[in-house]
């Protein structure tokens, strides 16, 4: 499931609200054993655990968009658009906390 979320942040700010959103979800959802490592300022592989199987994917930070890209198990795909509209949803009121100054 590849799914891109345009924005018009700054390329920091846009950084830095990715980096937020996802150490709060991993704090929020720690039962599902989230694991975020930022390979470099715009890109980070994600896994976490959900119905006993592994689900892994990569976050990427562009100039005009937020990419999240995730390996949907077999199992779970029939979940699949659902999934794309809470972190469409998820995304946007990030997004929307960065333009109104709440990420610093």
């Amino acid at each position: 499931m590849r799914h891109a979320i345009a924005h018009d942040l700054p390329p920091d700010l846009a950084q830095r609200t990715a980096r937020a959103a996802c150490a709060h979800y991993c704090e929020r959802f720690g039962r599902y054993d989230p694991r975020i490592i930022w390979r470099d300022d715009h890109h980070a592989d994600l896994q976490f655990a959900a119905k006993g199987l592994t689900i892994k994917g990569k976050v990427a930070v562009t100039a005009g968009s937020l990419v999240v890209d995730v390996d949907i198990p077999f199992l779970l795909r029939p979940f699949q658009g659902r999934a794309v509209e809470i972190v469409e949803r998820e995304l946007q009121k990030w997004i929307a906390k960065a333009k109104a100054g709440e990420i610093v």
